[in-house]
């Protein structure tokens, strides 16, 4: 029987890496989309033709049936939340709901329905949050200091809960922070790059930032989606930390953009507290041994080339916008 693959959260940076890899693979792929007035399918729009996209919503018990019902996929990529930390403090009960039972009907619908699906769950390193201890592996206490973390916590125990209940296979991945060029821009890494790029092309003349001694372990997305594949490929479904095992400060990050674009960072960057959180996460860094023994992986990007990616990638934007731009302008001057 081929494999297909059910993802949740497919238009997002994870989704559109992941739709591609599995399509690579051979697998029928299809994504859920919750219902909007207005479609915003730009990551994936080069796959919209290789993919078959299905309206539901994780707030929905019966949407989320009905899908499985119409796509009998053999894997379940569960990556739909609520995902901007900061966004939480704003909006912690809808942030809870997606994020933290929204996973919990996910698995309900598969038990439901056929309980051999093989179920990822997209956990976070936020949730280990207070670090109690460094670096952060499969064993380390979780201590979450947001909503987004708490209700990421909430669902990985939920995950392991039917695994454990109902013989199920249900894993998840402890992902630290990834990135890429279809990071969105309220996202600290594609903020710094996109932010950057304009700047070197006078189309802005600053960037406000609010902690950069938080310290992070930064990867490729693209590598990471591999891992997620890897996990529900294996004979037992066992928990992963993914990360690169290298910490970053996000002044450091900074500073890599700036030097890219052959800039002085000193001259732009402006420390607003407005964006600061209400309990800082100061260090996060992955132990992935465990994904290195048993799963075989490691990252293929390191983080100068990622900053090289998301920069080229955040210049030729910049370019497009101030081509665009002198077009208006000079279209506007021979109006008047």
């Amino acid at each position: 029987m081929p494999a297909t693959a059910l993802i949740t959260g497919i238009t997002g940076q994870d989704g559109s890496y992941l739709a591609e890899f599995l399509l690579g693979k051979g697998y029928t792929v299809h994504g859920i989309v919750r219902h909007a007035s207005t479609e915003s399918y730009g990551r994936i729009e080069h796959l919209r033709n290789r993919i078959g996209l299905h309206k539901a919503d994780l707030l929905d018990t019966g949407s989320i049936q009905a899908v499985l019902e119409a796509v009998q996929p053999t894997e379940f990529y569960n990556l739909a939340a609520m995902s901007f930390v900061p966004v939480s403090w704003a909006q912690p009960v809808l942030t809870s709901e997606v994020t933290g039972l929204g996973v919990l009907r996910a698995l309900e619908a598969i038990r439901a329905f056929n309980p051999a699906i093989r179920f990822y769950q997209a956990s976070s390193s936020e949730m280990y949050g207070e670090v109690v201890e460094t670096p952060q592996s499969e064993t380390t206490r979780f201590y979450p200091r947001s909503p987004y973390a708490v209700a990421k916590v909430f669902a990985h125990y939920m995950t392991v809960n039917y695994r454990e209940s109902y013989n199920m296979f249900t894993c998840s991945g402890i992902l630290f922070n990834h990135e890429s060029p279809r990071r969105g821009t309220d996202f600290v890494t594609r903020k710094i790059t996109h932010a950057v790029a304009r700047i070197k092309l006078d189309l802005q003349r600053e960037l406000r930032l609010g902690n950069l001694d938080s310290m992070r372990d930064w990867g490729f997305a693209g590598d990471y989606v591999r891992a997620m594949w890897m996990m529900l490929q294996q004979d037992l479904p066992r928990d992963y930390v993914i990360g690169t095992g290298d910490t970053t400060r996000i002044r450091d990050f900074v500073q890599m953009a700036f030097d890219y674009a052959q800039l002085d960072p000193d001259k732009y960057v402006v420390i607003d507290p407005r964006f600061y959180r209400p309990a800082e996460v100061n260090l996060l860094r992955a132990n992935p041994a465990k994904a290195q023994l048993e799963l075989g992986w490691e990252p293929e990007v390191d983080l100068r080339d990622l900053v090289a990616m998301m920069m080229e990638h955040d210049l030729e934007l910049a370019r497009r916008e101030k081509a665009l731009l002198g077009q208006f302008q000079g279209g506007y001057s021979a109006a008047a």
